[in-house]
């Protein structure tokens, strides 16, 4: 017996797949499923989390819908491997409601942080608020670097407290210890394949994202956003190192390395994001999972507002509108930190996790055979 009615779905369907066997060359979740004979909850978490949903085995398979096989894999990994994200969510209790109301969680979160800062800055010295800083400290003059340090360091270090708990839960039910020899071969098989998006090329010909015509337009959306995102963090850690060992702070000039990592990480978040969402709105129906798209559009949403908010932040930081526009973007990054180990951004840490487990079980089966 299976946890959830998907489970369940997805059991019969890896049976069916597993007998056929015709899509093994396309992604890397019909090779690791040849090498079960059963598939318990965790298995079936693991190949949904190894699936990209670039949509080939449905398009591909003889027995898709409308065939009374009714084989439809990426829906059913698709909703598998959301319901895997409240499943090893740490608090648990965090997860069901993100779950049903992420936009709207993200959102108000968002709203409040920054009506918070608002209301804060305005107590203090209302004319500062709307006023025009320059130089060296003019951010500061919304909320003291320390105040604004402690705040917004202690909801990533929750962010990444509550993320590295989850992925350890992941890791431990469908995983094993990497304490072997070969742990730094996997390792760097599955970097390789995670930041090149290996498998979400259809088994070489692209994403088939609208119907059979494959593309690699979601594929290019998915490394704008995420590099966009890492250039975004390396400005961020960049700019700390300036405060901290250099005795600088921020705002920085347009040409300093923190400026220009944070406007093309910038840059490619919007278009990244947006690129993605437009791509969900053409995504086939048959291929997605509709019962979970909330938390999904909750992660788009807020990694395009970080980035969107960051680049108006630049683009009108000596002007008076620099107080409110710091306000939003900071009350819009901390949304996204609250909200990270509970949305679809868990997705990319999930992915690698179990991208490092089939590159283990890939090699562990070439060296039994030789």
């Amino acid at each position: 017996m299976h946890a959830t009615a998907d489970l369940t779905e997805a059991d019969r369907l890896m049976t069916v797949c597993n007998s056929c066997r015709y899509c093994e060359g396309l992604c890397a979740v019909f090779p690791a499923m040849e090498m079960r004979r059963g598939f318990a909850d965790a298995d079936l978490n693991y190949l949904a989390n190894l699936c990209h949903s670039c949509g080939a085995c449905y398009y591909d398979c003889q027995f898709s819908p409308p065939h009374e096989f009714n084989v439809n894999v990426p829906a059913t990994l698709a909703a598998v491997r959301a319901q895997s994200y409240a499943h090893y969510a740490w608090p648990a209790a965090m997860a069901p409601m993100f779950a049903r109301n992420g936009l709207a969680m993200a959102v108000a979160t968002a709203l409040g942080v920054a009506l918070f800062l608002l209301g804060f800055a305005a107590a203090n010295d209302t004319a500062a608020l709307f006023g025009r800083h320059t130089g060296p400290g003019a951010f500061y003059a919304l909320m003291p670097h320390n105040a604004m340090a402690l705040l917004f360091g202690a909801a990533f270090l929750y962010a990444i407290l509550a993320l590295g708990m989850g992925v350890r839960r992941f890791w431990r039910d469908t995983g094993e210890p990497t304490s072997r020899p070969g742990v730094l071969r996997w390792l760097w098989q599955a970097l390789k394949d995670s930041a090149s998006l290996r498998y979400l090329d259809g088994g070489g010909v692209g994403c088939m994202n609208e119907d059979d015509r494959p593309t690699d337009t979601r594929r290019l959306y998915h490394h704008l956003t995420a590099y966009g995102f890492m250039l975004c963090f390396a400005s961020t850690s960049v700019a700390t190192l300036y405060h901290y060992l250099l005795g600088r702070e921020a705002p920085f000039a347009w040409w300093d390395v923190p400026v220009v990592l944070g406007t093309l990480g910038g840059a490619g978040l919007v278009v990244g994001t947006a690129g993605l969402f437009a791509a969900k709105l053409k995504r086939d129906v048959a291929t997605r999972d509709e019962t979970h798209r909330g938390m999904e559009h909750a992660f788009i949403a807020m990694l395009f507002a970080t980035g969107l908010t960051g680049l108006l932040l630049l683009l009108f930081r000596t002007t008076g509108a620099m107080g409110v526009l710091l306000a939003i973007h900071l009350g819009v990054v901390f949304a996204l930190f609250v909200t990270m180990p509970y949305g679809k951004f868990v997705h990319g840490i999930y992915r690698f996790a179990a991208l490092l487990r089939y590159a283990k079980e890939r090699d562990e089966m070439v060296h039994a055979a030789e």
